[in-house]
């Protein structure tokens, strides 16, 4: 067996591209061209894990990344590790049973996502990024001094901020009427949205480095390569469907009471903290979340370069 580098959330919106890009850096490294790649899955017969199964050096295995232990990690000789974690309110319980494994397993470098940065602080009223600023917090303590580690600060990610302009125009082109247009953004601050494979290419060039050092208790904060309005996305549409979008609700967070719904996962959880979910856009609207935010390390390593439009028309052909 050899060293094992672990990919945490395979399949999920980051985790996918750093599977699909971190064996090619591998092989033309120096010192981990001999280093395996294992990527988890909840289930070895979804599409994606079984599109990453058939990457050369690639090993997907079916486990739940939350009950992962200290033996398990020294069982694979993991030596590095990426980790998407969940968002859901028990995520700090689980996220940091994991680094405690792994600093108790001897893991030596930990790339890990994050949240918008501006939200990443102990009296932000959305609960999520609070927790994303309690692992941060934890990582930085002086008992985890053995376990380096990067913690990725993206903003929000393409796909989910135009998720409604792209069924506004699917409908469109289906029936040709018009429902309210519902936008996250607000009409005219400068939103820095990112393609999270860009995220997740970022990360496996962290991962592939001879010497990540450089790199241990840095939060980089990720945008994409330019800004977006709400009314810009509304000119997108337009030109999209031909004709004026006649009603537009801006700063619209409707979607978070779907989380309440009976059946889904957020019904039991406490209103009071999934409705809070509906405060984490205020940075943006207020200006802080613009792409100039992007931290240099990013620029120079694997800048981002996928803009909204290029987006945009990539989710209309799905």
């Amino acid at each position: 067996m050899a060293p094992t580098i672990l990919i945490v959330g395979a399949t999920g919106n980051t985790g996918r591209s750093v599977t699909e890009t971190l064996p090619k850096l591998l092989n033309t490294s120096n010192t981990l061209s001999g280093h395996r790649v294992i990527a988890l899955t909840r289930s070895l017969n979804s599409p994606v894990a079984e599109q990453l199964a058939r990457i050369p050096g690639v090993e997907v295995l079916e486990q739940n990344w939350v009950e992962v232990t200290a033996d398990w990690l020294r069982e694979h000789e993991v030596v590095r590790a990426f980790i998407a974690p969940h968002n859901e309110p028990h995520q700090f319980a689980e996220e940091s049973t994991f680094h405690v494994a792994a600093l108790n397993a001897g893991v030596r470098y930990v790339v890990r996502i994050s949240t918008t940065a501006a939200n990443v602080r102990p009296d932000c009223v959305a609960y999520y990024p609070r927790t994303h600023w309690a692992i941060e917090t934890l990582l930085s303590s002086p008992e985890f001094n053995g376990l380096q580690w990067t913690s990725l600060q993206p903003n929000v990610f393409t796909p989910f901020y135009l998720s409604t302009a792209v069924e506004f125009i699917k409908q469109y082109r289906k029936t040709g009427n018009q429902d309210t247009l519902r936008l996250m953004a607000s009409e005219d601050a400068p939103v820095g949205i990112i393609d999270p494979d860009e995220v997740g290419v970022f990360a496996a060039h962290l991962l592939s480095q001879d010497d990540p050092s450089m790199h241990n208790k840095a939060k980089y904060v990720l945008n994409g390569p330019e800004d977006i309005t709400g009314k810009q996305i509304v000119n997108m549409v337009e030109q999209q469907i031909g004709t004026q979008v006649e009603n537009v609700s801006y700063k619209d967070m409707f979607f978070v009471d779907s989380f309440l719904e009976l059946g889904s996962r957020g019904a039991q959880e406490p209103k009071n903290v999934i409705l809070s979910i509906k405060y984490a856009a205020e940075t943006a609207w207020e200006g802080e979340c613009s792409a100039s935010t992007t931290s240099k390390k990013v620029l120079e390593i694997a800048a981002p370069k996928r803009t909204p439009i290029d987006v945009l028309k990539t989710l209309l052909k799905e």
